[in-house]
């Protein structure tokens, strides 16, 4: 989800872990230790938990040509909220089709929701999860994604991009892990992809998307399986110089539904509004063995 305007399992910016633990009711997996997390309990119409989430704002393209303006609670959409609980255990993203001008006076014909843990939660290296609904349609794009936490004085790329999930509404069997850093950005990130069998559809059931970092490795799993490494090694460049790892720092998590862009393409008249991105829980864990490394 491109992006413009250390020690292993350093984990910074807590303030919410020990709520977040003591609101799971779900164990962690053996030898991982849980350090974050919603699980979709907030009361029914409430917005995302403002010790756990924050929202980007805005309809200024994202440097995607994105044609959205994202919405918070703060600034609210025409019909309301577009990331809330559903009061049934889920965190909803919902994106619309609606003329609305947000505060950065843009004006636009779809409003969406983004939302992220940055000066709230970030950690560096780990296990990051999310079981997810998709949303679809021609020019849908969500996305679940991490960037490091220099991103506001060493700006994109140099701050590093983990897209642990991104969906073509268009491409129904089929998700894209990547990353991004520089010399290997946008187009050029390193990505792979998984799908499902012919005729099956993301936006059918629940599934678990995650990844698995390490200090010189990144691995992607869909629903347990692993389906993507990438490694310093894969920054190797043809004449035998190498790109910059800049995966050895904390990063904040991003859910997010887009409505296009250079990418996805645009929503046309196929496209069903609106569109919801279903959220059953978010969980990061440490390692058992760096638990005391916060």
């Amino acid at each position: 989800m491109l992006n413009l305007p250390p020690i292993l399992g350093l984990c910074v910016t807590v303030a919410c872990v020990l709520p977040c633990i003591a609101q799971t009711q779900s164990p962690a997996p053996a030898g991982w230790q849980l350090t974050f997390s919603d699980e979709g309990n907030g009361d029914a119409g409430s917005p995302p938990d403002p010790a756990k989430w924050t929202h980007d704002i805005g309809g200024h393209g994202w440097g995607n040509a994105e044609p959205q303006t994202y919405t918070s609670p703060q600034h609210l959409a025409p019909s309301g909220l577009n990331a809330f609980y559903d009061g049934e255990g889920h965190l909803v993203l919902e994106a619309r089709r609606e003329n609305h001008t947000g505060p950065d006076g843009i004006a636009a014909e779809f409003t969406s929701a983004r939302i992220k843990t940055q000066n709230l939660f970030s950690q560096a290296y780990g296990r990051f999860e999310a079981r997810l609904r998709l949303p679809q349609g021609q020019g849908i794009w969500p996305a679940f994604w991490m960037l490091g936490d220099s991103f506001a004085d060493a700006g994109w790329p140099h701050c590093g991009e983990i897209d642990i999930m991104e969906f073509l509404g268009h491409e129904l069997n089929t998700i894209h892990g990547t990353v991004h850093g520089p010399g290997y950005s946008g187009a050029d990130g390193i990505q792979g992809s998984i799908h499902l069998e012919p005729g099956e559809s993301y936006a059918d059931d629940f599934h678990v998307f995650a990844v698995e970092w390490e200090p010189d490795e990144i691995r992607w799993y869909l629903d347990g399986e692993h389906y993507h490494t990438v490694t310093p090694e894969d920054l190797t460049n043809e004449d035998g110089t190498q790109d910059e790892w800049v995966f050895n720092t904390p990063h904040f998590l991003i859910l997010n539904i887009a409505t296009g862009g250079h990418w996805p393409r645009y929503p046309d008249d196929t496209t069903v509004f609106p569109q919801r991105m279903t959220v059953d829980y978010v969980r990061v864990y440490q390692r058992e063995e760096h638990a005391d490394h916060h």
